[in-house]
Parts: structure tokens; C-alpha cells; sequence
């Protein structure tokens, strides 16, 4: 495999070397892997705003400006979603009982700078995408949201999905409750991160459940969707 790595010498020339599987272009450029996986940029430790300062901005935004959202951003909210923040024990931005992380995340996306229209999966051990199905689904899940309309506008949504048996095996009956904690966990991490970016977002509950699934090609259950867009 190769990598092609993109250096920037006094801003103005640039010089390309080559060597292994994924291009670095640039920290907001993405990259594909030779296993087909789109490597994101690194998500920012260190924010403009304060947790505080989140929490107290934080509202559900169902109208978006007419403007893609930059791929930085996007790969900001799924690490925060998702994303690993122990790389030793690999353990993930929201608390999952017994670390058994039943949450899959999926981004419909119409236009995020960088990516083209399609269904992407999130991993977060690599923090990548992958595309499941190529070409603009805002319409077909705005329709399987019951016509909610900031469905469709917005330039993309992030859709949780359950795998109810990863947690269920451990706990049992029990851990569908557990499953579902978890999803407000990630879903509140998805509106504070969207707020310390100048974003907005809604939680949309209320969906066709196999329509959903279908559009995704999804492993798991529907449990949310969550239409993105700049305030």
C-alpha cells in the first residue's frame, strides 16, 4: 500500500510524497483507505466555548442555513458521538454499561465538504467512514421521518442504531434499558458538540423504524435521528 502525505512549506509551496495506504492532504482534508474506509480529520481536544457555556446555549434547531457543513465538523461530532477517547482500553465518549457499546452511527449526507452525497457507517477505531450506499437519501428519510421537514433541509444526519444483543447478552432483559441510556448519552453529546461549533440539531424520535433501517442498510435497530445544520 501507499500513503501520500502532503507537506506545505512556507505556505505557499507544496510538496507530495508517497508511502503506504491513505492520503493526508491537509488537518480538514479527508482520506481513503485501501480497504475503503475515509479517513476524517483528527477531532480538537480544545473548543471556543466552555461545557457551561454549551449546556446553557443548547436548544433544538430545526432551521439550517442554506451552507455544507465542513468535514472537520462533522468528524468533530461523530468523536464526540462515538469516538475513542482511551486508546489503551479503547473506551468511547459516552458511558456504555459494561463497555459493551451496542450503538452503531450512520450520517446520511447531502452536502459536507469533501464527501459526496451517500449513506456513510462511523468507525469509531479508526475514525473513518465507510459509504454503504451511494447518492442523496435526504428525500427517502425525510418520508420515513413522517414529512418532518428540517429532515430534508438539513445538509446531513447523523442515525443511531442498536445492536441490542452486544449489551442484552451480558445484562439481559435488563439491558435494553441500559441500550437506551445509552442513546440519551450520545445524544447529548451530539447537541453540545453541534453547539460549540455554531451548529444546530434536533432529536427526531418519531420515524418508520424499518424504513429508516432500510435506508441504511443498517446492523441493529433505529432509535434516533439527528439532522445537522449551521444556525
Amino acid at each position: 500500500m501507499r500513503w501520500l502525505i502532503v507537506v506545505t512549506v512556507l505556505a505557499s509551496t507544496t510538496f507530495t510524497f508517497l508511502y503506504g495506504g491513505f492520503k493526508l492532504v491537509s488537518e480538514v482534508e479527508v482520506g481513503v483507505k485501501g480497504d475503503g474506509w475515509i479517513k476524517l480529520p483528527e477531532p480538537r481536544k480544545r473548543g471556543e466555548i466552555s461545557v457551561e457555556e454549551a449546556i446553557e446555549k443548547r436548544r433544538s434547531i430545526r432551521d439550517y442555513l442554506d451552507k455544507p457543513i465542513k468535514i472537520e465538523h462533522l468528524s468533530q461530532i461523530l468523536w464526540a458521538a462515538q469516538g475513542i477517547t482511551d486508546p489503551i482500553r479503547k473506551f468511547r465518549s459516552a458511558p456504555s454499561a459494561g463497555a459493551t457499546y451496542p450503538l452503531e452511527i450512520y450520517v446520511v449526507v447531502g452536502e459536507v465538504e469533501s464527501l459526496n452525497p451517500g449513506v456513510y457507517h462511523y468507525n469509531p477505531y479508526n475514525h473513518s467512514l465507510r459509504l454503504i450506499k451511494e447518492g442523496d437519501y435526504r428525500y427517502q428519510l425525510y418520508k420515513a421521518c413522517v414529512d418532518q421537514e428540517w429532515v430534508l433541509k438539513a445538509p446531513a444526519s447523523i442515525v443511531i442504531t442498536a445492536v441490542y444483543e452486544r449489551t442484552t447478552s451480558r445484562y439481559g432483559e435488563r439491558g435494553i434499558r441500559y441500550v437506551h441510556m445509552e442513546a440519551g448519552h450520545v445524544g447529548q453529546n451530539i447537541y453540545l458538540q453541534a453547539t460549540a461549533l455554531g451548529m444546530g440539531t434536533v432529536a427526531v424520535g418519531a420515524f418508520y423504524d424499518e424504513k429508516v433501517e432500510e435506508i441504511l442498510n443498517a446492523k441493529g435497530r433505529a432509535l434516533y435521528v439527528f439532522p445537522l445544520g449551521y444556525r
